[in-house]
């Protein structure tokens, strides 16, 4: 099996937002393709479901692993274990490297599960009051001033059509960031806001851009999706 495995977004919430399910798939899997190894390490412990860590065997999954790499760690794994792909936030796959990893099991003919889990582009989505029967995810936008310009203007002329228009950026480019969209959007474009999704100062709030202006978030180093519907 490949399990899909989803993290937190956001320190100390296990409890309230993974399902008994992803303990239960770690229980029974040794072996795994993360992101970061430490963070992987770390979330495992955490849970405190009795898996000893350095029992544990841990390939790094970045976007810049080539597939031939990833054919090669799944040849490491001994026939019939389990292999869990985590994400460095969040669900694998999903604005995630992991989804290579998912590509090369079906190849393989190695059965993926995903499991549930919290995803910050849905739970954005779902609280923007914004079209969730067609959106785009963007990931980063150009860092570029004039070719960012011309991203968000156009990004802004789609979602006019009713499609939501998602996209992020470093968090400590954040505020910056913010004041490039305050400044290049319509008074009249409805923004929102979701910083630090599941977190215990979770912010999700959906205004104008003008009203926006009037009352600036400080968004600085918290990870945070920017909608646009």
């Amino acid at each position: 099996m490949l399990y899909l495995i989803p993290t937190t977004l956001a320190p100390e919430t296990s409890e309230a937002v993974l399902p008994a399910q992803i303990k239960d798939a770690i229980i029974c899997t040794d072996y795994y393709f993360v992101e970061n190894i430490r963070t992987a390490r770390r979330f495992i412990s955490d849970l405190k479901i009795g898996k000893v860590i350095d029992n544990l065997h841990f390939f790094e999954l970045t976007k810049d692993t080539p597939i031939g790499e990833v054919r090669k760690y799944f040849n490491a794994v001994p026939r019939g274990q389990n292999i869990g792909i985590m994400s460095e936030a969040g669900c694998p796959g999903v604005a995630d490297p992991g989804a290579l990893a998912v590509k090369v099991a079906h190849q393989l003919g190695v059965k993926v599960i995903p499991l549930v889990g919290p995803s910050s582009i849905l739970l954005a989505l779902m609280a923007s009051g914004f079209s969730g029967q067609s959106f785009v995810f963007h990931g980063y936008l150009p860092i570029d001033k004039v070719e960012r310009s011309k991203k968000v203007k156009a990004l802004e002329n789609e979602s006019k059509r009713q499609q939501t228009q998602i996209f992020m950026e470093t968090p400590f480019r954040n505020n910056s960031f913010l004041e490039d969209l305050l400044n290049i959007c319509q008074p009249d474009t409805m923004l929102c806001i979701a910083c630090n999704v599941t977190g215990s100062d979770e912010m999700i709030q959906t205004k104008s851009v003008a009203d926006w202006k009037n009352k600036k978030p400080d968004l600085h180093k918290k990870p945070t999706m920017f909608l646009i519907g």
